[in-house]
């Protein structure tokens, strides 16, 4: 799939609507965004078919299909580089890790890319449930609290979570429309994660998502 088409997925839901009333880098990844489909099914049929699991079959998301993910994430879709997720003032604070079984990697959302931070297998760190080990993916939202919006530490708080809920619901969008399973969770040790992660001070782990293909 190509961003047209899933721009014109998401134009059909909001037609439908209206009726309805980079320290520590070890290597970089050569992989791009690629062409993997939404199975024909329009962003209204995404909303009816969002859901959470928890179970994933022991299957790859293939890296084409990975990077089309985080682009529907929290891809650039214009020419000033802005998002397909709003943030409070357009301060972009949100990075996303993505975990698998050949290490992690940061999304590069400028060069549509993954840039490796670790090669060991970090999945089981990303969260206390049991099936977090399996998942394929997990994704790993972290703010730099420095750039977040807010006049107090609170705000900034809420305004982070704001902002890694609207990137997560792009994430269970897609998930819906491809066929993907995927479950957002707040069960994480963020002390530890972050220390494995090497992360400064001033970045916050949010939120961890879950992502495979479902388990028949």
């Amino acid at each position: 799939m190509d961003r047209r088409k899933f721009l014109c997925a998401a134009g059909t839901l909001a037609a439908g609507l209206a009726g309805m009333g980079a320290a520590g880098v070890a290597a970089a990844a050569t992989v791009k965004e690629g062409a993997a489909g939404l199975g024909g099914k329009t962003l209204d049929a995404a909303l009816r078919a969002r859901k959470s699991q928890r179970e994933y079959a022991d299957k790859p998301v293939d890296e084409p299909q990975l990077l089309e993910l985080l682009w529907a994430a929290f891809g650039v879709n214009r020419p000033d580089g802005r998002r397909t997720a709003p943030s409070a003032l357009n301060r972009q604070e949100i990075s996303i890790y993505v975990a698998r079984k050949d290490g992690m990697f940061l999304y590069d959302a400028h060069n549509r890319a993954l840039t490796r931070k670790f090669k060991a297998d970090l999945r089981a760190r990303t969260g206390v449930q049991g099936y977090v080990g399996t998942a394929p993916v997990n994704l790993v939202y972290v703010a730099d609290m420095d750039r977040v919006a807010g006049g107090t530490e609170e705000a900034r708080l809420v305004t982070a979570g704001l902002d890694t809920g609207f990137i997560s619901q792009n994430v269970y969008l897609y998930c819906a429309a491809a066929g993907l399973a995927t479950v957002a969770r707040t069960g994480i040790d963020t002390q530890a994660l972050a220390k494995t992660m090497g992360l400064a001070p001033n970045q916050r782990i949010v939120l961890a998502q879950c992502v495979g293909h479902p388990k028949e």
